[in-house]
């Protein structure tokens, strides 16, 4: 039952890469990444080489933890993200969705098995405190407030299965 519910989500192959360049997003398979014709010739600057025709880059900024990049090509600079496979299926799951608001119910971002509960009812808490771990696919995902707050109440015990969506945490 748990594994029918995501069969309706079409995932990335591992090799697979959702590149976002200003408005407009293209995939790029390492194969083709591996093929590139990239050639360092300073700190933070290459040489490219792409259908002929050559290009100065130059990495301007990094965010690793983010994946954004600020690259100059031939002069005009440009914003850039990168998804790996992992990124997609993650995004894909519904679990990059966050919102400003405060959260005063948690629902499960996916189907799964509640692993454990972290927090207590009565609770204080603050945004990016660990709620309770989910496994879902064979893969634990710790589910993290968004949030200050109290926990008014917590819905689900350990080893409950739960649906997308179902409500597993009030705050207040």
């Amino acid at each position: 039952m748990l594994l029918e519910q995501f069969t309706h989500i079409q995932y990335p192959t591992m090799t697979d890469y959702k590149i976002s360049v200003t408005n407009e997003e293209f995939s790029l398979s390492e194969a083709k990444l591996n093929k590139a014709d990239i050639i360092p010739i300073a700190e933070n600057t290459y040489h490219v080489l792409h259908n002929n025709t050559a290009y100065n880059a130059i990495a301007l900024d990094a965010n690793f933890k983010t994946k954004t990049y600020t690259i100059s090509v031939n002069g005009n600079s440009y914003k850039v993200s990168i998804a790996d496979a992992y990124d997609q299926m993650v995004d894909q799951m519904g679990l990059l969705v966050n919102t400003s608001k405060k959260e005063n119910e948690i629902k499960a971002p996916m189907p799964g098995l509640i692993l454990d509960i972290l927090v207590k009812e009565g609770q204080e808490i603050h945004e990016g405190t660990p709620l309770l771990v989910l496994s879902a696919m064979k893969m634990e995902n710790s589910i993290l407030s968004q949030s200050d707050g109290i926990v008014k109440a917590i819905k689900v015990k350990k080893d409950d299965a739960v649906d997308k969506g179902q409500l597993i945490i009030e705050m207040e």
